[in-house]
């Protein structure tokens, strides 16, 4: 759901409030001088303030002084504020938040005002989107937590211009050698150094796109697993065998560790996948020299699966979100390794989709650590 219609949504919901609340006042004279607690009211206007409470969403009203006369439940548990502390203070007191007083004493002027305000501050921050409005003689505002579809339309904007980046920066090679090419006739010259690269340009597009493709299907839970037993061990030692003539000349030495049977009920190609992805990324970041070890072994009621190397490792701040689509530790060295970023996204969704779990552990300049650890077969 988009920030516009959010916005519209808690508009309307707002104007409901307001009109049912007008259509219902007596009309009886107020009070001219406004009071720091209310007073009891009865009759309609009673009727409204109770509505305003059990809404449910974060919903409050103020009086013309910027005094609560209402803060519902959910405002309370939006807001964590005691309610019985609410009532009859400044709203500044109760929430402290500039942004949120110059809404409603916008609001107090006559005016209506939809945004997104920021509350807590660093890792507490979050984002509430607040539609404020004149309500009877003084000003009501609701609230939303916004902070998850705000983070998710951030995902979705970083994502769309990552592919774009993708895929534009081979096209954009292959169109410039492909000029080239043209421009030159017959050189046959041109034609052995720029052909090549075209192939390879297009080779990687076309994994960047079965990745997204895999990605896809990953995410939306539409791939099928299609269960049978096995022992986990077979499925590293074939990985393992696939990568040995690349490990060799890389430099890198590549072991398997499994000293028993680790029978899982799963589906084999989603793990061989999981597997190759994982050692496909520690043979990409290891120097020469450097040694990757793949362990398989039983841990509790679990099968694990472990690909570990002496790579450069992953920066603390970075380890949270290796997991994340194209995100890149260094990116001055990402077309080096000319990964298409999205390993690691897939291997973890089609972990999950086996109820186990995919985490990555790492000091750096001393390595990574990958363990995925599913559910083993009983018996």
């Amino acid at each position: 759901m988009t920030a516009d219609v959010i916005s519209v949504l808690l508009g309307a919901l707002a104007g409901v409030v307001a009109t049912y609340a007008a259509l219902r006042t007596t009309g009886a004279q107020r009070a001219a001088a406004p009071r720091a607690v209310p007073e009891p009211i009865g009759g309609d206007q009673d009727r409204a303030a109770r509505l305003v409470d059990a809404l449910p969403f974060a919903a409050f009203t103020v009086d013309a002084r910027s005094r609560v006369r209402v803060f519902n439940a959910a405002a309370c548990a939006l807001f964590s504020v005691d309610r019985a502390r609410a009532i009859g203070r400044a709203l500044i007191e109760v929430v402290p938040s500039v942004d949120l007083e110059r809404m409603v004493q916008a609001a107090l002027r006559g005016e209506t005002t939809t945004r997104d305000v920021a509350f807590g501050s660093g890792a507490r921050e979050r984002y509430y989107g607040v539609t404020a409005q004149p309500y009877e003689d003084g000003a009501m505002a609701i609230a939303a937590d916004r902070t998850a579809l705000l983070a998710a339309e951030k995902m979705r904007s970083d994502f769309i211009g990552n592919v774009s980046h993708e895929l534009r920066t081979p096209l954009s090679a292959m169109k410039l050698m492909l000029e080239t090419v043209l421009v030159a006739d017959d050189d046959a010259e041109a034609r052995t150094l720029f052909l090549p690269q075209i192939q390879g340009e297009v080779e990687r597009m076309i994994r960047l796109v079965e990745d997204l493709l895999e990605l896809a299907r990953s995410e939306s839970g539409s791939v099928p697993l299609r269960r049978e037993r096995f022992d986990l061990g077979d499925v590293a030692a074939a990985t393992v065998n696939t990568f040995a003539q690349r490990a060799d000349a890389l430099g890198i030495e590549l072991e398997l560790e499994a000293p028993e049977p680790v029978h899982v009920e799963a589906d084999r190609g989603n793990l061989t996948q999981v597997t190759v992805n994982l050692l496909d990324n520690a043979l990409r970041h290891t120097p020469a020299g450097g040694r990757v070890t793949v362990d398989v072994r039983r841990d509790r009621g679990n099968a694990m699966l472990r690909v570990c190397d002496t790579g450069v490792g992953i920066p603390f701040a970075d380890l949270p979100r290796v997991f994340e689509r194209f995100y890149v530790v260094d990116r001055s060295r990402s077309r080096e390794h000319a990964g298409t970023g999205l390993g690691l996204a897939i291997a973890k969704h089609l972990v999950e989709a086996h109820g186990g779990s995919l985490v990555a552990e790492s000091v750096y300049g001393q390595g990574a650590t990958f363990t995925m650890r599913i559910p083993a077969a009983r018996g």
